[in-house]
């Protein structure tokens, strides 16, 4: 791509910036105490697809520690319930703008003092679109898909900042 004023790695850069910010995938270490709970949430707008993982991480041999989860919707709906287990995943698309709220406690009887190590692998928006399947569908590879990529991460910033003005604008009232 040639500019006239030469701004060829301004647009690069810009392009780099904008798909490294709306690609929002996290991936979370937590340590669980024996008693207690610990969350994560994040703000999510309504209409966008979460995706996660979590699995427990053990260094002290085969025996793992069992867990159970958690997650709710800003208004306090059940999306996804599981006990006692070492690893799970859960999936679902957003129908209320807020605060998404997952918590992990220890499952079962466990020692006084004993902990479980929590991976989870938390994905949001545009990062939880499986572009394989995408591509395959579409029968496009390379830069074809690239720029399909950059297509739906223009498209999730703009349905953003119009959440956000929104946001905005019932604040101001």
């Amino acid at each position: 791509m040639k500019l006239r004023d030469g701004s060829e790695f301004t647009l690069l850069v810009l392009l780099l910036c904008l798909t490294t910010l709306s690609l929002k995938t996290e991936a979370v270490w937590m340590t669980i105490p024996s008693s207690g709970t610990k969350c994560v949430s994040e703000d999510i707008q309504t209409h966008v697809v979460v995706l996660a993982d979590y699995y427990v991480v053990t260094e002290e041999g085969p025996q793992l520690q069992t867990i159970s989860a958690k997650v709710t919707s800003p208004y306090g709906n059940n999306l996804h319930h599981n006990e006692n287990v070492t690893q799970g995943q859960f999936a679902f698309t957003t129908t209320e703008s807020g605060n998404y709220v997952a918590c992990f406690w220890m499952g079962g009887n466990q020692q006084e003092g004993a902990t479980a190590s929590v991976n989870l692998d938390w994905k949001t928006g545009i990062a939880a679109k499986d572009w394989d399947s995408v591509a395959k569908k579409e029968k496009i590879e390379g830069v074809g898909l690239e720029l399909l990529k950059l297509e739906g991460i223009v498209d999730a910033i703009h349905q953003y900042l119009t959440y956000l003005k929104d946001n905005k604008a019932e604040g101001s009232e």
